[in-house]
C-alpha cells in the first residue's frame, strides 16, 4: 500500500473507531450523547493543564532549577514523570467532572460512556492532527526545502521527509491500532475513578491515577528502548488487563421506579335516597334533609 494512502486511511481510522464505539455504545444503553461529550470536554480540560505544565516542568530541568538524575537513569525518570503526569491531571478532571458535571453519573453504562468520550475524542484529535501532517508533506513533497528551511535545519528536514514517505503501510497504520487499544484504557480509568463515588471509597481515585501512570510510563519506557513495535505490545496488553477492569466492574444498572400518579381530590357521593319508602306526605317532608 503506498504511502499516500497508509496515511490518509490511518487517519480516517483513528476518527471513525470512536465514533463507531459511540454510536454503538449510545444504541446499547440508550444513554443519548451527553456523557459521551462530557467525557470529550473532560479531556480537552485535563489538557489545558497537561501541556503547560509538563512544558514548564522541562524548562526547569533545561535550565538546571530542578536536578537532573544520571544519563542511565534517564529513560526511568522521564517514564515515571510523564506517566505520573498524565495520571494526575486526567483523572483529577475525571474525578471533578464526576463531581461536580456528572452528578448523575453514577452507573457502569454511564462510565463506559464518559470513557469512551474522553478515549474518544483524544482519538479523533490525533487523527486530525495526522491528516493535517499529510496534506503538509504532500504540499512539500516536490518542493526544494532548501528555499523554504533554513540551511542549519536543512539536512534533519530531509530526513524526516524521507522517513515520512518511506514508512511501510503496516508502521503507519499502528497510529490507528494504538488509539484502538487506547479506547477501552480510557474506560477502564473512567470507571475506576467511579468507584470512589459509588462505592465512597477515595483509594478507588488513587488506583486509577497508579494504572494510568503505569500504562503511560510503559509505553514511554519501552518506546525509548526497544521502538515502537514493543510500546505497542505493552499497550495491547493493556488493553487485554482494561478489558478485565472493565467486566469485573460490571454491576446491574440502578432500577427505575414507575413514577406513581399523584391521588387526585376524594369526592364523597350523597347517600342514596330510597324513593319508595317516600309514600306519606310525612315521609316526603323528611326527605328534605337527607
Amino acid at each position: 500500500m503506498p504511502a499516500t494512502l497508509a496515511y490518509p486511511l490511518n487517519a480516517i481510522l483513528m476518527i471513525a473507531l470512536p465514533i463507531a464505539l459511540g454510536i454503538f455504545l449510545e444504541r446499547k444503553f440508550h444513554l443519548g450523547w451527553g456523557l459521551w461529550w462530557i467525557g470529550a470536554a473532560t479531556f480537552v480540560f485535563s489538557q489545558v493543564g497537561h501541556i503547560p505544565f509538563n512544558i514548564g516542568l522541562t524548562a526547569l530541568f533545561k535550565r538546571g532549577a530542578l536536578p537532573t538524575p544520571p544519563e542511565a537513569w534517564l529513560p526511568v525518570f522521564n517514564a515515571t514523570i510523564l506517566g505520573l503526569s498524565a495520571g494526575l491531571w486526567e483523572e483529577l478532571a475525571r474525578f471533578a467532572t464526576y463531581r461536580w458535571w456528572a452528578k448523575g453519573a453514577r452507573s457502569w453504562s454511564s462510565g463506559v460512556m464518559l470513557g469512551a468520550g474522553h478515549g474518544g475524542f483524544e482519538a479523533i484529535l490525533f487523527g486530525l492532527m495526522v491528516l493535517i501532517s499529510f496534506v503538509n508533506m504532500m504540499a512539500i513533497r516536490n518542493t526544494d526545502l532548501a528555499s523554504i528551511v533554513p540551511l542549519d535545519q536543512l539536512a534533519v528536514t530531509q530526513q524526516a521527509v524521507a522517513g515520512f514517505w518511506s514508512a511501510p503501510w503496516y508502521t503507519v497504520l499502528m497510529g490507528a491500532l494504538e488509539r484502538a487499544f487506547t479506547l477501552p484504557v480510557q474506560i477502564s480509568f473512567s470507571l475506576l475513578v467511579l468507584q470512589s463515588f459509588i462505592r465512597r471509597q477515595p483509594f478507588w481515585l488513587f488506583l486509577a491515577i497508579g494504572w494510568h501512570a503505569l500504562v503511560d510510563g510503559a509505553a514511554v519506557f519501552t518506546m525509548g528502548i526497544w521502538g515502537a513495535y514493543v510500546a505497542e505490545a505493552v499497550v495491547g496488553a493493556s488493553c487485554l488487563l482494561s478489558l478485565v477492569i472493565i467486566f469485573a466492574l460490571r454491576q446491574p444498572e440502578p432500577m427505575v421506579e414507575p413514577e406513581q400518579p399523584e391521588p387526585g381530590p376524594i369526592y364523597h357521593l350523597p347517600r342514596p335516597i330510597n324513593f319508595e319508602k317516600l309514600e306519606t306526605p310525612e315521609e316526603l317532608n323528611k326527605s328534605r334533609f337527607l
